[in-house]
C-alpha cells in the first residue's frame, strides 16, 4: 500500500494556526489534501495532528484521521521523521504495512498533482529510496556574503570573488513540498540528503517556504500569478 502523511500540529508559533489559516479562500492544508487525493497515488491520505480543529477541517476536505498524534511528537522540537515513523508503525500495528510513504507538508499551496505522480515514477525508475522536491538557488552560493560581529562584510568563499557566475557549479536546495520514500528507509532513518535519494526539480516560481508572514504574502502572490497564467 501507498500512504500519504500530512503532518499538521496545532502549536505553530510564528504564524498562529498556520496549518488552517485561510489561503486564497480556504484552509492552506486543503491544497495538500486535495493534491494527494487527486494524484491517485495513495491508498490512504492521513493527517497526523494533535489538534481537534485541524482534524475536523482535514476530514472535511477528505483526509483520514486514524489517530491523534501523541503530545511528545507535537512540541516545537518534534522532527518530521519521527512523525512519519509514528504513522508507519501505526499502520503496521493494524496489519497494513505501507510499501511507499509520501510526507506532504500542510503548508504547500503551490503543490502540483503531476509533481506527486512524476516524482513517484522517478523514484521507482531510478531505484532510489527517497525522492523529494528541490529547486536551484537563484544566486550562486559561492558568492554569498555574511555580516560579521563588527557589522562588516565577508565572503563565505573569498576565493570565488573573481570567478564568473557561469563558471560556478549550480547549487540546489530542498523545496519543502513533499518527500517520497520507502517505508524501510524512513524507519531506518536513512539520511534524506544523500546518495539514496533523487531530486524532483521544480521551477523556482513554484517554491516558497511558509514560515513567516512575509513568506505567506509571497506564497499568495506566487499562487495568484501561477493561476492567473
Amino acid at each position: 500500500m501507498n500512504l500519504c502523511v500530512i503532518p499538521a500540529r496545532g502549536g505553530s508559533k510564528r504564524i498562529p494556526r498556520k496549518n488552517i489559516k485561510l489561503f486564497h479562500g480556504k484552509p492552506i492544508i486543503a491544497y495538500s489534501i486535495e493534491a494527494a487525493l487527486k494524484s491517485n497515488c495513495f491508498d490512504n491520505v492521513i493527517v497526523s495532528t494533535d489538534d481537534d480543529e485541524i482534524a475536523e477541517i482535514a476530514q472535511q476536505y477528505g483526509a483520514e484521521i486514524p489517530f491523534m498524534r501523541p503530545k511528545e511528537l507535537a512540541d516545537d522540537y518534534a522532527g518530521t521523521i519521527p512523525v512519519i515513523n509514528h504513522a508507519i508503525n501505526w499502520f503496521i500495528e493494524q496489519n497494513e504495512t505501507p510499501e511507499y510513504v509520501c510526507c506532504i507538508y500542510a503548508t504547500a499551496p503551490l503543490i502540483q498533482v503531476d509533481s506527486i505522480q512524476k516524482s513517484y515514477d522517478l523514484m521507482q525508475k531510478e531505484q532510489a529510496e527517497y525522492c523529494f522536491t528541490a529547486t536551484s538557488f537563484p544566486f550562486p552560493i559561492q558568492r554569498a556574503i555574511k555580516i560579521q560581529a563588527n557589522k562588516r562584510l565577508a565572503m563565505f568563499y573569498p576565493e570565488h570573488f573573481n570567478t564568473r557566475s557561469q563558471d560556478l557549479e549550480e547549487a540546489y536546495h530542498d523545496a519543502g513540498q513533499f518527500y517520497w520514500g520507502k517505508s524501510e528507509a524512513f524507519l531506518q532513518e536513512k539520511p534524506l540528503f544523500s546518495e539514496v535519494a533523487v531530486p524532483y526539480l521544480l521551477p523556482r516560481n513554484l517554491v516558497q517556504d511558509v514560515d513567516t508572514f512575509e513568506d505567506w504574502e509571497q506564497a499568495e502572490a506566487l499562487f495568484k500569478l501561477y493561476h492567473t497564467k
